[in-house]
């Protein structure tokens, strides 16, 4: 019986990934990373790698390959895998609604987005205007600023961080169904690079944070913005930047020669951040060592199954939130969650994107929700096309 090579390596290599999707291992470190690598694609777009290996099959039967019933039954295992995934997936929306309590969150998923267009990332009511210079380091002090064509006014800001350990990552690149979503709702959304090591150093992270937060303020007003209505985000590494740099706003050794701007913010977004030492370094490197009663709120959102930061830093960081701030503190535990969730359009992100909505709009002062412009027409259709689910 001939085989059918290419099949069997399209099934082989779509049944690794989503068995490391579902059972990622933890330990060793190199392994957890390479878990991570391999299952993050099908952990947040099942829907895309079954309709590849629906493709794959089907050309197999029309050519008559598929006739080995141990081949049919590994798709079919496969398929359920897949299946699994995707409920996982599915269950973020509850666990987001449980964390938020009393404060609705939107049941709304834009599923023609996620199933068709999970990779497409720009809006056609939403510019970017790019590279604006907010430092000078160059290429890794610049930032991209999102806004509607309409040119809204008096509107609030997101600023995210990247991602990367601190060695790596690009704006651009991360959060993007975030940053689109909530600038085409109204907001002003800035996305940054920073000085990455090793010729960068912890210090420099903290001050490039401070200093994007410093240029919003400035210049925030020239594109719209409110900048008493600041959220800083931040993803993996850029997530503990963040919540150093909204944990020491007056600390004047992390904004020389700016000693005097005002760097607070209204809220923090942590996905999937690292929260301890940085570097296993002194533990004031922490955001753990900051935590004050006048913390500003924090919205904290981790998969359960991350291999690269694992959830138990977040868990700690949040329950020291709980016992000593005295503003609201959510956290939201996703379901088979990964690491880097926030990539694509998924099931995942958007719910968690709902939840930050719902969260900013709990938090912010008053009328401070997107006022002063409606939805473009494409978050509108895709509104539209999603379907009501509740825990």
């Amino acid at each position: 019986m001939n085989l059918p090579f290419g099949y069997l390596t399209v099934l082989v290599l779509i049944a690794v990934c989503a068995l490391i999707a579902l059972a990622a291992p933890g330990r060793p470190r190199p392994l957890a990373m390479l878990a991570f690598r391999l299952g993050v694609a099908v952990n947040e777009l099942p829907f895309v790698v079954f309709a590849w290996l629906l493709a794959a099959t089907v050309l197999a039967l029309v050519q008559g390959d598929l006739t080995s019933p141990l081949l049919a039954g590994a798709a079919a295992v496969t398929t359920a895998g897949l299946g699994l995934v995707a409920w996982r997936g599915h269950r973020a929306l509850p666990a987001v609604q449980r964390a938020m309590g009393a404060v609705p969150v939107s049941r709304r998923l834009p599923y023609r987005r996620i199933l068709f267009r999970p990779f497409f990332r720009r809006h056609r009511g939403v510019e970017r205007i790019p590279d604006l210079p907010y430092g000078p380091a160059g290429r890794r002090n610049l930032l991209d600023l999102y806004r509607r064509r309409s040119r809204p006014a008096g509107v609030p800001v997101l600023i995210h961080l990247h991602g990367g350990g601190y060695t790596s990552g690009r704006k651009n690149s991360q959060s993007l169904p975030l940053l689109y979503r909530l600038a085409g709702q109204g907001w002003v959304c800035v996305s940054a690079n920073y000085r990455l090591r090793p010729q960068a150093t912890f210090h420099d992270h903290v001050v490039d944070a401070k200093k994007v937060i410093a240029w919003v303020r400035e210049h925030g007003p020239a594109y719209g913005a409110d900048p008493d209505r600041i959220i800083l985000a931040g993803s993996s590494a850029g997530a503990h930047m963040a919540a150093l740099a909204a944990l020491t706003p007056a600390d004047p050794a992390f904004q020389p020669g700016f000693e005097h701007v005002d760097t607070s913010v209204a809220a923090v977004i942590g996905l999937g951040g690292y929260y301890g030492p940085y570097d296993d370094a002194d533990a004031q490197t922490s955001p753990l060592a900051h935590v004050g009663p006048d913390a500003p709120p924090f919205f904290l959102v981790h998969g359960d199954h991350d291999t690269v930061v694992p959830v138990e830093g977040a868990r700690v960081f949040a329950e020291r939130l709980c016992g000593l701030s005295t503003r609201p503190v959510v956290y939201a535990e996703l379901p088979g969650g990964q690491h880097a969730f926030d990539l694509f359009h998924s099931l995942r992100f958007e719910a968690v994107v709902n939840a930050v909505d719902a969260f900013a709009a709990h938090v912010l002062p008053p009328g401070s929700r997107a006022m002063a412009a409606a939805p473009d027409r494409e978050i509108l259709e895709d509104a539209d096309s999603g379907r009501t689910h509740g825990p």
